[in-house]
């Protein structure tokens, strides 16, 4: 299954991948929309500090699985939308912005890359201001199945089952990450 991601400070879920680069290829599967649509989500990203942040979610084109039940009431797996800003902005370094403003009670998720000795880059994402226990859960289970899916893409696989990885890793975070 991989490395599993950590809590490095109340609130918050980090989560490390080494992808294959260059590190511009990773910043572009981060900010253009349709390598981004590849793996996590399409939509405009503004590319400056202060822009918008338009993500929008069809769980079903990212893998050949079919959306359980529980997805699939509510919209919550298809059309799914996301809207932020931009909080920093260093390509190909560091990408920041506010996810969730929707609600009203944004969060914060951040893409750290740095290039190894080799070709690989080391992708690190921390989602901040995740107030319960069962956010951390679900944000930590996203954040892992769609860097898998990342990587499937960046290796020339074609991605692994999304529900059933999801579902696989839900699992273990549920066990793993430490109670409020």
């Amino acid at each position: 299954m991989g490395e599993f991601g950590t809590v490095p400070e109340p609130h918050a879920v980090r989560i490390e991948r080494v992808l294959p680069g260059p590190i511009e290829r990773v910043w572009a599967f981060l900010t253009e929309s349709d390598k981004r649509g590849l793996w996590l989500a399409a939509g405009e990203m503004e590319p400056r500090v202060g822009g918008r942040v338009e993500l929008r979610f069809f769980h079903s084109t990212l893998s050949h699985e079919p959306t359980p039940q529980r997805f699939s009431r509510g919209g919550g797996a298809e059309g799914h939308p996301q809207s932020g800003h931009v909080t920093a902005w260093e390509p190909p370094r560091l990408l920041r912005y506010t996810w969730g403003e929707q609600s009203g009670a944004a969060s914060e998720v951040t893409f750290e890359l740095s290039a190894r000795a080799t070709e690989d880059v080391l992708l690190v994402v921390t989602h901040r201001r995740l107030v319960t226990r069962g956010e951390r859960v679900m944000v930590a289970t996203g954040w892992d199945t769609h860097l898998r899916l990342l990587s499937d893409r960046l290796e020339g696989r074609a991605p692994r089952g999304f529900w059933s990885t999801f579902e696989q890793v839900e699992a273990e975070y549920a066990k793993r990450l430490p109670a409020d």
